[in-house]
């Protein structure tokens, strides 16, 4: 991989963005105008997202892009019957009040003038590239998540939206959870007192062939498999990866940013922290017997500044060490907090040895209402039609979404700088306001990669 080269910029570790004044400036849309959005990935998550915005009375789908023909024509017909048999593949077949423009080249869309906004949900090593020709092309952008496969991308990005005053969300739904955004002033006010540690989980037992072993074949003719490589470095189709086992493909995401950045974004936002300044992971490829190349066991500690230790655990062998009665656990010097979207549970902490006190906290059950699902998952709210809802508002009014650009560039960094510290086999020292690592070379060149031509950061 090629060195990152020049120091990364500061950002809202300092003053207000640019951008944040130029969305103050922003004119006020009418209030019929419908917000014309163009979608680009329409496989098992981008076909989720287009059913939220379909549902929002203030949108008109307008384009569709993807590099597989029948996600563009949404003719599940044309689907190959291994591709169904994944279960990940959506049901197409959706009726628009207006037929969109439909492409295969996300720069063709983009060249649409009456075009507002665009959602994005296609691989993650794509995610930068087509955001940042979004932005320069006039669209606000609702990416999803985890927001880069890079460090520096992600601050490019950052430096996009300054450029251009777009509106730019990102898809980390627990953003939207309103049980979170309860909790995350009264933890950063003391609620726990002095939150020590903090950890969270992905459980997925996929012993003992996870993904599989498959050889190199022909792509189908429908799906332009050199255009899914996009920047990355050409190498010949192969089923396992593509169009949905991607995932466990370091060149393409990894677990740690499918999964990690979810629960280190939230935890890091209940204490009110920005990035870590010491991550060390272990882990490794020990029971699953696929062609992966990342690990089906991981253990990550982030260390912060202020005196927290965050653990991120990977367990993709084995289906233990699970948080029962939520996802996140935090960790207080007066209580304990089990949370997940669908309500919390706060318990006092218990004294120690030569302590006198009953207790610090009073116990405390928190649940929400309602029955909605999302995905294969049940929760009481769906909190990605909250992001795609406040999304929509910010359009509209010209405000910040609920998860900024800036948020997702520092919660995926987590991932990021899990998988380096990885890949060198040390603990690594995190400069947050110069995005660098402080002690080691070798992890700095992992910052960043040499795109394939003819694309570009």
């Amino acid at each position: 991989m090629a060195a990152a080269g020049t120091t990364m910029g500061i950002s809202a570790l300092s003053a207000p963005s640019l951008a944040a004044s130029r969305l103050a400036a922003r004119p006020k849309r009418q209030a019929g105008d419908k917000i014309r959005m163009g979608f680009i990935g329409l496989g098992n998550r981008g076909s989720q997202l287009l059913h939220l915005f379909m549902k929002n009375p203030d949108v008109e789908i307008a384009a569709l892009c993807d590099v597989y023909e029948p996600y563009t024509s949404r003719d599940r017909s044309r689907v190959h019957p291994r591709d169904l048999d994944l279960g990940k593949v959506p049901n197409l077949g959706e009726s628009f009040s207006k037929a969109p423009a439909r492409f295969s080249d996300c720069r063709k869309m983009l060249e649409m003038k009456d075009l507002d906004a665009v959602c994005i949900a296609t691989p993650d090593h794509w995610h930068a590239v087509q955001a940042i020709q979004a932005m320069e092309a006039g669209k606000d952008v609702y990416v999803e998540k985890p927001l880069t496969i890079t460090i520096k991308e992600g601050r490019a990005m950052v430096e996009a939206q300054k450029r251009t005053g777009r509106i730019c969300a990102v898809g980390l739904n627990r953003r939207g959870a309103s049980v979170y955004q309860k909790l995350a002033p009264e933890i950063q006010q003391g609620k726990l007192g002095k939150v020590t540690t903090a950890r969270a989980l992905r459980i997925s037992n996929m012993y003992p062939d996870g993904i599989g072993r498959m050889k190199p074949e022909a792509p189908p003719a429908d799906f332009n498999w050199d255009m899914w490589l996009g920047p990355r470095s050409w190498r010949e189709y192969q089923y396992n990866i593509a169009p949905y086992s991607f995932r466990w493909w370091s060149d393409y995401s990894s677990q740690m940013g499918n999964w990690g950045v979810h629960y280190m974004d939230v935890i890091r936002w209940m204490i009110g922290e920005n990035a870590p300044v010491a991550i060390t992971a272990h882990g490794g490829k020990y029971a699953v017997n696929d062609d992966r190349d990342i690990p089906d066991t991981m253990e990550v500690f982030f260390e912060f500044e202020k005196g927290t230790i965050v653990q991120f655990s990977i367990h993709e062998a084995s289906s233990g060490g699970g948080i029962a009665g939520g996802e996140i656990e935090l960790n207080g010097s007066k209580g304990n907090l089990l949370a997940s979207q669908n309500g919390y549970q706060i318990i006092p902490a218990r004294r120690g040895q030569f302590q006198t006190w009953d207790k610090l906290v009073e116990e405390e059950t928190y649940e929400i209402g309602g029955n909605a699902t999302h995905g294969d998952l049940a929760i009481r709210e769906d909190s990605t039609a909250n992001l795609v809802n406040d999304f929509v508002a910010c359009i509209k009014n010209g405000t910040e979404p609920l998860c900024s650009l800036e948020n997702g560039h520092r919660s995926t960094s987590f991932a990021h700088l899990a998988n380096i510290s990885l890949a060198v086999g040390q603990r690594i020292e995190w400069d947050p306001v110069k995005e660098r690592v402080t002690n080691c070379d070798k992890a700095n060149e992992l910052l960043h990669y040499n795109y394939r031509e003819p694309w570009k950061l």
